[in-house]
């Protein structure tokens, strides 16, 4: 299809791959780019740098636009969360998703006045529209009725947590999604129709070691997965409709980065975190009932948190320490949103580049790249650079998940910064390097507040006294606040998200690097072809404690997390 004098709608335009789509069709000469975003700030925003790259093209030229469309067009600007607050909106909801379509509910969607206000020729889907569905979390608001129900609540707040359920569900969702679109794009003549897709895990199996705090496999993450897939099928079925548009999805299996590389504030939902302090005088006593929700009032110092960081787009920013531990290989190694547009572009203009999932379901997601793969060696580096610059060590954010990785490259840092290489590390006895961690965290106030205010506790040495702030993802708040303290709970809670450092555990790292350094050096010196990437030479010969290198290591031997495909 000829890109030339169409209008274009790009759905999610201001994203990490919007915008390179958007960048990219610029040479293509459509007569408009319509460029939309959850909020219509980041919209203008997207259209600013773009005009501002393109001046000659005009004012008129990028157009934003800004709301949710997954509801009715009068709720678009509205959070999620305040529709299924409003009895009345929650109903109207309700109506949208589970009842029949109808010409009503169809004229009233936001994706059809969208579509007959531009009526574009190509629209181009950026949205991550699997995690918007089923990141709403169908098993919270499960708990929420189920405790209603236990509670014997009042009829009226049944009712309630019944209908936010309903809401909730993801396939009336997504089926409905499907149905306003088709019927939209075919009331306004929409020619072609490209999904920019997801696998739901970054191309990663069940095995999957990344999650929030929810089992392994998480269900929220396999429902994301399950919506993913179920949206291509319908999509397939769109393709397969006589007189629809040409339908295609390009569906990434990989991370995808990276739009920018700096040292600033460090954001959540777009709020600074807050730096606090605790010192090892206030650790709490492990007895009695642990609360996940204390009432102390927890003392901040007064600064953010400040680090070097590489930002991915809507996947969010992400530490030197945990971009180079999801990046390394045999992890979800990551493709670059340049490459994924070159492939978009070239599909939309009639070319095979066999990477159409609709075409060919087998075949035709879109793996990690070489580019990428050499870029991340620059990547890595600019954030070390940074690191020097700023003397920061960026080690962990705790805004990737699991909570388990933020604690595993805590410690490894800790360690790294008593012991001066590897090898080093054997030399202590457990009991020692224990020793030595509490000294480092009880001076190093910074190191502290850091861990802490991520929400990542710090089990001491004893096993029984635990610092804390007031924010902690370990135990997941799960619907219960007052939870047991026992020996068993204490090993698990310090597994998936404490800083443990108890000599069990110093000696479990120390099995851990003598298990490393024993692989790297059982390959044969004159074994030298492409079989073997984790050599000494990976390694540096152990004379770095590399924490990200050895994160991704453990991930693919501890936690099974490998990556079958390449």
């Amino acid at each position: 299809m000829n890109i030339q004098n169409k209008t274009v709608l790009v759905l999610g335009g201001w994203g990490l791959v919007g915008s390179a789509l958007s960048r990219k069709l610029v040479a293509e000469n459509p007569k408009h780019i319509v460029i939309t975003s959850l909020k219509l700030s980041e919209a203008e925003d997207a259209t600013k740098k773009l005009e501002h790259e393109f001046p000659n093209k005009g004012k008129n030229y990028f157009i934003p636009w800004g709301g949710d469309i997954f509801v009715r067009n009068e709720f678009k600007e509205m959070n999620r969360l305040d529709i299924l607050s409003d009895p009345m909106k929650r109903k109207t909801l309700m109506k949208d998703i589970m009842e029949e379509l109808s010409e009503e509910i169809l004229k009233s969607s936001t994706i059809y006045n969208l579509l007959t206000l531009y009526r574009p020729e190509i629209i181009i889907d950026c949205i991550n529209s699997a995690t918007a569905i089923a990141y709403q979390d169908i098993y919270t608001t499960y708990r929420s009725v189920t405790k209603a129900i236990k509670n014997k609540a009042g009829y009226d707040s049944i009712v309630e947590e019944t209908e936010k359920m309903l809401c909730t569900l993801y396939i009336p969702q997504l089926i409905r999604h499907i149905q306003v679109l088709y019927s939209s794009m075919s009331f306004v003549g929409t020619e072609l129709y490209l999904k920019i897709g997801t696998s739901g895990t970054g191309g990663m199996g069940l095995n999957i070691p990344y999650t929030h705090s929810e089992e392994k496999p998480s269900r929220v993450l396999l429902s994301k997965s399950s919506i993913a897939g179920a949206h291509t099928l319908l999509l397939f079925l769109m393709g397969r409709t006589p007189e629809g548009p040409i339908t295609k999805e390009i569906k990434p299996t990989a991370a995808i980065a990276w739009k920018k590389i700096e040292y600033g504030e460090i954001k959540k939902r777009g709020v600074p975190i807050e730096l606090v302090d605790v010192p090892i005088t206030e650790a709490v006593p492990l007895t009695g009932k642990f609360f996940l929700c204390s009432d102390k009032q927890y003392k901040t110092t007064g600064k953010k948190l400040k680090s070097v960081y590489i930002d991915t787009g809507e996947n969010g920013i992400f530490s030197k320490g945990e971009f180079e531990t999801i990046t390394a290989q045999k992890q979800m190694e990551f493709v670059t949103p340049e490459e994924i547009s070159n492939v978009a572009i070239y599909e939309i203009k009639g070319g095979n580049t066999g990477h159409d999932i609709i075409n060919s379901l087998d075949h035709a997601t879109l793996e990690p790249t070489y580019r990428a793969g050499y870029m991340q060696h620059m990547a890595v580096e600019k954030l070390a650079q940074l690191e020097k610059k700023h003397n920061i060590k960026s080690v962990a954010f705790e805004l990737l998940g699991p909570p388990r990785l933020s604690k595993l490259l805590f410690e490894i840092d800790i360690i790294g910064l008593i012991c001066k290489n590897m090898k080093q590390i054997l030399k202590y006895s457990s009991e020692e390097l224990s020793d030595k961690t509490l000294e480092l965290i009880s001076s190093n106030d910074d190191l502290r507040s850091e861990i802490l205010s991520i929400g990542i506790p710090i089990l001491l040495p004893d096993g029984k006294s635990l610092l804390r702030s007031g924010n902690i993802k370990i135990p997941p708040y799960r619907g219960e606040n007052e939870l047991e303290i026992n020996e068993e709970n204490i090993n698990r809670w310090s597994t998936e998200g404490w800083v443990d450092l108890r000599p069990k555990n110093m000696k479990r790292w120390q099995d851990r690097i003598s298990e490393l350094i024993k692989e790297a050096e059982s390959i044969p010196e004159e074994d030298t072809s492409s079989l073997h990437v984790r050599t000494k030479e990976y390694w540096n010969n152990f004379e770095d404690i590399n924490i990200g290198k050895i994160c991704s290591w453990l991930f693919i031997h501890e936690e099974k997390g490998t990556r079958m495909k390449d």
